[in-house]
């Protein structure tokens, strides 16, 4: 069990300054069995005109604001506080039925139309930033899931041939650039890795979905933490029937636990990046964005 306390600073410059813009942030942790949001705030600067906050399709929680004076700085801060204790959540390797369930077990299961598998089977199907599964990545997956295979187990092997196989590259791809060219340069971020894993799972057939977030990261031995040296993460679940989502990181080759905190669920990172908004403008202009996530020490 640990408590966290979670700062998220985003701050664009405008060169000529904006008359108007109208977000959506996706900054709030979720609460679930496992994690518990225990304080949360949302800081804005210039005040919005208005603000509204909403619970969308997937449960995630969204604030929409707009800001309807001109401004040259557009700074928005998140803190919150968060206590993490996975042990309280269901443990996939404590239930070895589930961790049994073959890749045929699962797609006899998936024919089945209950109203939970219906909001579990949209996984299967291709979304904004995983629109096409190529032969090549077909092909990837199939190395690991074969039809008498614990999906567990393929799935595990496929977090760690990503880890293995693709060099993490903050500067060879950037959120536009399709999982096509991702799985050709073998290089890129955790928002890649994660997209390229999802694609090779519902090539199989298999529901899985976007998991955005943070981690802990540690200072190199002898150093200290810098602040706001942290970044947004994301990793991604694979449905298992009679057990539910099971998450996998593959940036880091572990199943997340404590030192991974959730915000938002979504199809791709299409539907989950922190800000998004339009912008009345001209003229060039920069982001910055700090992120701290520590253990509150007692």
């Amino acid at each position: 069990m640990t408590t966290y306390q979670l700062s998220h600073i985003t701050s664009y410059n405008y060169e000529y300054g904006v008359t108007f813009c109208h977000n959506l942030a996706t900054l709030k942790p979720k609460n679930f069995l496992g994690q518990t949001l225990l304080d949360y705030s949302l800081e804005i600067s210039p005040t919005p005109a208005e603000i509204s906050n909403k619970l969308d399709f997937f449960g995630n929680n969204i604030t929409r604001f707009s800001i309807q004076k001109h401004h040259k700085e557009l700074k928005v801060t998140a803190t919150s506080k968060i206590l993490r204790d996975y042990t309280a959540a269901p443990n996939i390797d404590e239930n070895i039925p589930a961790k049994g369930i073959t890749l045929t077990d699962c797609l006899s299961y998936f024919k089945q139309t209950t109203p939970e598998l219906i909001s579990v089977k949209q996984f299967i199907l291709e979304s904004i930033l995983i629109a096409k599964i190529t032969p090549e990545i077909k092909a990837y997956a199939e190395v690991s899931f074969k039809p008498n295979r614990s999906v567990f187990e393929a799935t595990y092997e496929l977090m760690h041939r990503i880890f293995t196989d693709f060099e993490f590259n903050t500067t060879a791809t950037n959120v536009a650039t399709p999982i096509q060219d991702v799985i050709k340069k073998k290089k890129g971020v955790c928002q890649d890795f994660a997209q390229i894993a999802i694609a090779c799972v519902r090539s199989v057939g298999l529901p899985a979905r976007y998991v955005s977030g943070y981690i802990e990261t540690l200072p190199p031995p002898g150093k200290e933490k810098l602040i706001g040296s942290d970044a947004s993460h994301a990793w991604f679940s694979v449905y298992i029937p009679n057990f539910g989502w099971v998450d996998f990181d593959p940036t880091n080759d572990q199943m997340p636990k404590n030192q991974h905190i959730v915000v938002a669920h979504g199809r791709d990172y299409y539907d989950v990046p922190p800000l998004k908004g339009v912008i009345y403008s001209t003229g060039r202009n920069k982001m910055n964005v700090e992120v701290d996530l520590r253990p509150i020490i007692s």
